[in-house]
């Protein structure tokens, strides 16, 4: 850098210098004007030649804005006092300048030096500059905001520890209040400062770089600024090692991040930050011994334990590829929900994580000597050693991460970790197989149903978003569905239970995400579980319009077509009482609503036309009107769905019931 502002500052220096070598040739008519701009070209000489020497401690931005403007400045003074000078009688006697010329000139070349000298003392190293008030210089009177984030940039570059934690914080106050100046942070250099700070400064410093980051990637192009300039590797190095309060914020910066730019998911997961951060989940919520933690390289799956252990005792049959035999192996399994309680799954999970520490231990006291690619690092001699330690000592290591002394952290603190954790898993999930499969083989799926029923507001919430992002990549990934949600999944069982209850509740704002995330869930239970359809029902009766909406989009999952239980699951509906609360919703619930409580209707009709409960709520009449509402048939499937249930209903009812009651 420092050779290219050599090069820019070379060009005022010589024109500097040539509007002092006219001054002198001027003529005696402008032997005044002519001293004053030599004046104030000689200052201003002075200062480019002391900006060349400390060219290297100069700040580029700004470096370069206000030199381009000042040798525009003096490419105009040179052309001014050319005219100026004494080339024979008739020139001298009819040139003419008028003195407003040489007063506007005057003051553009102090502005000039007010830019120079602002620019050498906001380059300067803090102890040179001590308590200087740096003032806004001439160039940023127009544009005041971009003077102060040079200054808060240039006290990133050259300030203590302290000033650029300051620094920090009021770049997160302009950040914050406009998006506008958060892209001009990006563009002024503040990334790399930022990144810096955020390795090496004061715990406070880093939390408001850390802070800041995830406020300037509101947009794509933002991110991609960002991810170029290496913050992966930066969050990955916190997130291990750092202390846990910037983890936190670290956490709510990715989150930030992947939420406003989808495109940096595999990137972050290709850092190991999802492992991570569902370690940080499962910091005292989950208990397993960090000896047996998800391994980076070869993850191993709880889930696939758990089935290995149901499979050697119960024999349970082997999956299927086709779609139809997945579901009528389901429907011989007996989901886990059937019977238990949550402190029997806790002895489940607590005696399947013994077991497999004892076959941990097993293989590497008498076992196979290749499997240390899965054992910590150490020395060979002492493996045996280090695994009596770690089975009776306290653990510092949680898959990968440094967790000497937070157990000693603020319930506060610890609490604001894991609720960013969800957070970020939450938005890096989203839409994602590969993440989604990375959290559920881990333990991030233990860790939310803990969460759900024990976590506080915000660690309930951003864990129930994140089941809702899994179950809906899920719902449309048979692999991720297979292998995560096995009915005799420990882990599926877990959340299972927990967002039922919150179903069942009804009385907070994880109802929505947890409605979704059962309904997303609609193809992974056997035709006997039909518990989870009567809570759904009760929401139709009497709720707000989003609140309706989902019940009936959750229950129309259950009973579609492509459910292949749909037959059992309609039947459930029915006798849960939905055919009356639909009717209501098809006849005065909002627009959105009534289409969504339609489609229900129709599935329903379809799979179960012989129904006495349909019959007696005059479903077909209730059909023929919806076939006559604009709003309900502009959209073609719902209109043969119309036709196709009106003609299923005919078969078997009366066509006497026909009308609006």
């Amino acid at each position: 850098m420092a050779d290219s502002v050599k090069q820019i500052l070379a060009k005022p220096i010589q024109l500097a210098d040539q509007v002092i070598k006219a001054a002198d040739e001027a003529s005696a008519s402008f032997r005044n004007e002519s001293a004053e701009l030599k004046f104030k070209s000689e200052k201003l000489a002075g200062l480019l030649r002391q900006a060349a020497r400390a060219s290297s401690d100069l700040y580029e931005r700004p470096t370069r804005r206000i030199i381009e403007e000042t040798e525009q400045v003096l490419a105009k003074a040179h052309s001014l006092i050319l005219k100026c000078r004494a080339n024979g009688l008739v020139k001298r006697v009819f040139t003419i300048i008028p003195a407003a010329a040489f007063r506007k000139m005057s003051i553009q070349l102090e502005n000039s030096i007010g830019d120079v000298s602002w620019l050498l003392r906001v380059s300067a190293p803090a102890e040179d500059r001590g308590d200087e008030y740096l003032g806004l210089p001439p160039i940023a009177a127009n544009e005041p905001n971009l003077y102060l984030i040079w200054e808060q940039v240039a006290t990133l570059y050259k300030g203590s520890l302290e000033e650029r934690s300051d620094a920090a914080a009021s770049l997160v106050s302009l950040a914050r209040d406009n998006d506008r100046y958060g892209k001009l942070i990006i563009e002024e250099g503040g990334v790399g400062p930022l990144l810096k700070l955020l390795k090496e400064g004061t715990m406070e410093g880093q939390e408001n770089a850390a802070r800041a980051i995830g406020l300037l990637g509101r947009d794509p192009e933002s991110v991609e600024h960002l991810l170029h300039a290496g913050i992966c590797s930066v969050f990955a190095k916190i997130l291990k090692d750092g202390p846990m309060k910037v983890q936190a914020v670290v956490a709510w910066a990715v989150s930030e991040l992947a939420a406003n730019c989808p495109k940096c998911q595999d990137l972050f997961a290709q850092r190991n930050i999802i492992r991570l951060l569902v370690s940080h989940l499962a910091f005292e919520t989950v208990q397993e011994h960090s000896k047996y933690a998800i391994d980076r390289i070869k993850p191993t799956s709880i889930h696939a334990v758990v089935m290995a252990s149901s499979n050697s005792s119960n024999n349970i049959n082997p999956r299927k590829s086709n779609e139809d035999n997945e579901n009528q192996i389901q429907s011989r399994i007996p989901h886990p929900l059937g019977t238990g309680t949550a402190s029997q799954l806790h002895r489940v999970i607590t005696s399947t994580m013994a077991m497999h520490a004892a076959n941990k231990r097993n293989e590497g006291n008498g076992g196979n000597q290749n499997s240390q690619t899965n054992q910590p690092k150490g020395n060979g001699q002492n493996n045996g050693k280090q695994t009596h330690q770690a089975h009776h000592q306290p653990s510092y290591s949680h898959s990968g991460i440094n967790m000497k002394g937070r157990e000693l952290e603020s319930p506060e603190t610890k609490a604001y970790m894991k609720a960013m954790s969800a957070r970020a898993l939450w938005h890096l999930a989203k839409g994602n197989s590969s993440i989604c499969r990375s959290i559920t083989e881990s333990r991030g799926l233990l860790c939310f149903a803990v969460l759900l029923e024990k976590g506080r507001e915000d660690v309930q919430y951003n864990s129930a978003m994140s089941v809702m992002e899994i179950t809906a990549v899920a719902e449309k990934d048979t692999d991720l569905r297979r292998s995560a949600f096995k009915p005799n999944s420990p882990a599926c069982k877990a959340v299972v239970d927990q967002v039922l209850k919150i179903i069942e509740k009804a009385d907070s704002d994880l109802l929505i995400p947890c409605m979704k995330a059962i309904g997303n869930l609609a193809r992974t239970f056997r035709a006997t579980e039909t518990w989870m359809i009567a809570p759904l029902v009760r929401l139709l009766d009497e709720r707000g319009a989003e609140i309706s909406r989902e019940a009936c989009t959750a229950l129309t999952k259950f009973a579609c077509s492509e459910n292949y239980l749909h037959l059992d699951h309609s039947n459930a509906i029915i006798s849960s009482g939905g055919a009356k609360h639909l009717v209501q919703l098809v006849y005065f619930g909002e627009q959105i609503v009534q289409i969504k409580a339609v489609v229900l209707l129709c599935y329903i009709a379809l799979h179960v036309p012989d129904s006495e409960e349909l019959a007696q709520a005059e479903v077909l009449a209730v059909l023929e009107w919806a076939s006559k509402q604009s709003f309900l048939t502009h959209d073609e499937t719902v209109e043969m769905l119309l036709q196709e249930a009106k003609s299923r209903l005919e078969l078997y009812q009366s066509r006497g019931s026909r009308g609006f009651h």
